[in-house]
């Protein structure tokens, strides 16, 4: 692991290589070239380009978890409401072209070990985190008891499909709709009586790539 001021570094050169050429076409030139050090400064902290963006995908973890900690004093219906928020939020172009560089990313998992431990992980610990939420309001009073594993599950796989079916089928008209029948369809199932789906407030921040 490289020192934390030299990561940084390297983690936001290559997210604007990224978002600049994909993943496919991604070069450890390019990400240099967004640094003012050398393409050998790269390699002294990374063994290879691969290397590099496994510890990539680590990052965006990291971040996607401290951006969670922001709202982490909040009740638990406006922390899920604030996740499935984070993940229908229309992209902007950069993100777009990055989500779409994080979906080539995990095309290449099954046939790299790395790749495939890095966004295992994220799952797991995404996972953890809505059945934490979950378990936090029936404990709170705000939700049934329910399966909070089960729910989380199909919590993330409908964010999952929602975000594919946008960047590959150009479907994002569809996500206002879709968020409105998961909403309707479960989580309104798990919402106790007399507690209603929050409306986020502005400026809590987006979630940037972590699962593509």
């Amino acid at each position: 692991m490289t020192d934390t001021t030299a990561r940084e570094e390297i983690m936001t050169a290559t997210y604007g290589a990224l978002c600049e050429h994909g993943y496919t076409d991604l070069t450890a030139q390019a990400i240099a070239d967004r640094t003012p050090k050398s393409k050998s400064w790269l390699f002294y902290h990374y063994d290879s380009k691969d290397d590099l963006v496994a510890d990539f995908l680590g990052y965006l973890l990291e971040r996607f978890e401290r951006r969670l900690a922001e709202v982490g004093d909040r009740p638990p219906a406006v922390r899920l409401a604030t996740f499935v928020d984070w993940y229908f939020e229309e992209p902007a172009d950069d993100r777009e072209a990055f989500h779409t560089a994080l979906l080539e990313l995990r095309a290449q998992a099954p046939y790299d070990d790395r790749f495939r431990e890095q966004l295992r992980e994220s799952d797991d610990r995404l996972q953890a985190t809505l059945e934490s939420i979950l378990d936090d309001g029936i404990a709170a009073g705000q939700f049934r008891d329910h399966d909070t594993a089960e729910v989380a599950k199909l919590l993330l796989t409908t964010l999952d499909g929602a975000r594919v079916r946008q960047l590959t089928v150009g479907r994002s008209t569809d996500l206002t709709d879709l968020k409105g029948t998961m909403i309707d369809r479960v989580i309104d199932d798990v919402l106790e009586d007399g507690v209603d789906y929050p409306v986020v407030e502005e400026g809590i921040g987006t979630l940037e790539g972590t699962h593509g």
